[in-house]
C-alpha cells in the first residue's frame, strides 16, 4: 500500500460509505485491519502482461519452475488456502504482495485452473523439464534397436498422456473407459509412427537416424494430444466473456486450443531433440568419449535438460493460455445464444490448456 493510502487509512475521515450491506462493509473493514495488503490485486490473472510474449515468458518461467515439484503437501495446501481466502476478501495478517504472488504461482503449478483439483506430480508443467530430459535423453541415446525404440516411445507417450489429461481445458472429466481408450489409441499410434520412421531412416546417413526420435515425437504429439482431449472435440470447452461469465461450450474453441498446444509441444521438442544429436555426433568422435562410452547417456541427458529449461517456458509462451476468439467465429447456435444472453459481447475467452 502506498504512503498516501496508508495516511488516509490512519488519519483522515473515511469517505461516505456506498449503499452496501453493513455486513459486507464490516467484513471488508476487518479484513483491511488484519493485514496491510490491498484487496485490489487481481490474482485471477498472471502477474505479467499476457498480451506480450515477454510477459507470457516471465509467467511460464515461474509455472514450469522444476523446483515447484519439490513443494510439500503442506506448502501446496497453504498456498491454496492463501489464494482462495484472498479471492474471498480475507487477507492473512502480515501477508505481502510478493508472498501472495508466490502463493499464487505455487498454487497454479499444482492445481488445475478450471477444476481446482490437485494434479498428479508427473502431470504438472513443473515436472516437464526433469521428466522430459530423462526420457528424451534416453530416446536419443537408445535409438538403434527396435525394442529400445518401442520401449522409450511407449514411456514418452505414457508420460505425455498424463500431461495432456492433467492440463486439459475445461472442467469435464473423461470416464475410465474413455481415458483408457484415449491412452491406448495415443500410445499405439505414436509407437507405430516411430517404428515407421525408424525403418525409413535406414536409407539415410547415420547422423539423420539420430533425428528419428524428434520426428516421431512431433508426429506423436499430433496424435496423442487430440486423443487425450477428445471429449473437448466432441462436446466443446467453456467460453466466457471478459468478466469470466460462462457463455457456453464451443468445439471451435477446443480445436483452436488443441492446435496451439500441439504447435507449442513440437516447439519444445525442437531444441531438445535437434541440438543434442548434432553435439553428440561430434563428441562421440573424441578420444575421451570413445574411452568412456558410459558417459554417453548422462551427457545427452544433461544437454537435453539445458535446452528444456529454456524451451519449455518459451514455447508455452507462444500463445496466451487465456486465448480469445471472435463470437462470429463460433458455431452458429452458440453465436445465437450469446447474442440473446449477452448482446454486447464480441469476443469470447477460453483456457487453451497446456
Amino acid at each position: 500500500m502506498s504512503q498516501e493510502g496508508h495516511k488516509d487509512h490512519q488519519g483522515q475521515q473515511p469517505p461516505e460509505p456506498l449503499p452496501v450491506h453493513p455486513a459486507i462493509i464490516q467484513k471488508a473493514s476487518k479484513t483491511r485491519m488484519s493485514g496491510d495488503l490491498s484487496l485490489d490485486i487481481n490474482i485471477k490473472e498472471p502477474r505479467w502482461d499476457q498480451s506480450t510474449f515477454m510477459g507470457r515468458a516471465q509467467h511460464f518461467f515461474f509455472v514450469t519452475d522444476p523446483r515447484n515439484i519439490l513443494k510439500s503437501s503442506e506448502t501446496l495446501e497453504d498456498a491454496r488456502v492463501t489464494v482462495e481466502k484472498y479471492r474471498l476478501g480475507v487477507v492473512k495478517p502480515g501477508l505481502t504482495e510478493d508472498e501472495l504472488w508466490r502463493a499464487k504461482y505455487i498454487y497454479d503449478s499444482a492445481f488445475h485452473p478450471d477444476t481446482g483439483e490437485k494434479m498428479v506430480v508427473v502431470g504438472r508443467m513443473s515436472a516437464q523439464v526433469p521428466m522430459n530430459m530423462t526420457i528424451t535423453g534416453c530416446m536419443l541415446t537408445f535409438y538403434r534397436t527396435t525394442p529400445a525404440v518401442v520401449f522409450w516411445q511407449w514411456v514418452n507417450q505414457s508420460f505425455n498422456a498424463v500431461v495432456n489429461y492433467s492440463n486439459r481445458s475445461g472442467d469435464a472429466a473423461l470416464t475410465t473407459n474413455q481415458l483408457a481408450g484415449a491412452y491406448i489409441s495415443a500410445t499405439t499410434g505414436a509407437v507405430v509412427t516411430a517404428l515407421g520412421l525408424k525403418s525409413l531412416a535406414k536409407r539415410l546417413p547415420a547422423v539423420m537416424s539420430r533425428f528419428v526420435p524428434f520426428f516421431a515425437v512431433a508426429a506423436a504429439n499430433c496424435i496423442n494430444i487430440p486423443f487425450m482431449r477428445q471429449r473437448e472435440l466432441k462436446y466443446g470447452i467453456p467460453v466466457t466473456d471478459e468478466e469470466g461469465n460462462r457463455l457456453g461450450e464451443s468445439v471451435t474453441a477446443a480445436k483452436s486450443g488443441i492446435i496451439q498446444v500441439v504447435v507449442s509441444r513440437i516447439g519444445m521438442a525442437v531444441p531438445a531433440m535437434a541440438i543434442p544429436p548434432v553435439i553428440m555426433n561430434a563428441l562421440e568422435k573424441k578420444a575421451f568419449m570413445k574411452r568412456f562410452p558410459v558417459l554417453n547417456a548422462p551427457v545427452q541427458v544433461g544437454l537435453v535438460g539445458l535446452c528444456l529449461v529454456f524451451a519449455t517456458p518459451l514455447c508455452c509462451a507462444l500463445f496466451p493460455q487465456k486465448s480469445s476468439m471472435a463470437v462470429s467465429s463460433l458455431e452458429t447456435d452458440l453465436q445465437e445464444r450469446i447474442l440473446h444472453s449477452s448482446p454486447h459481447t464480441t469476443t469470447v475467452f477460453f483456457n487453451k490448456g497446456l
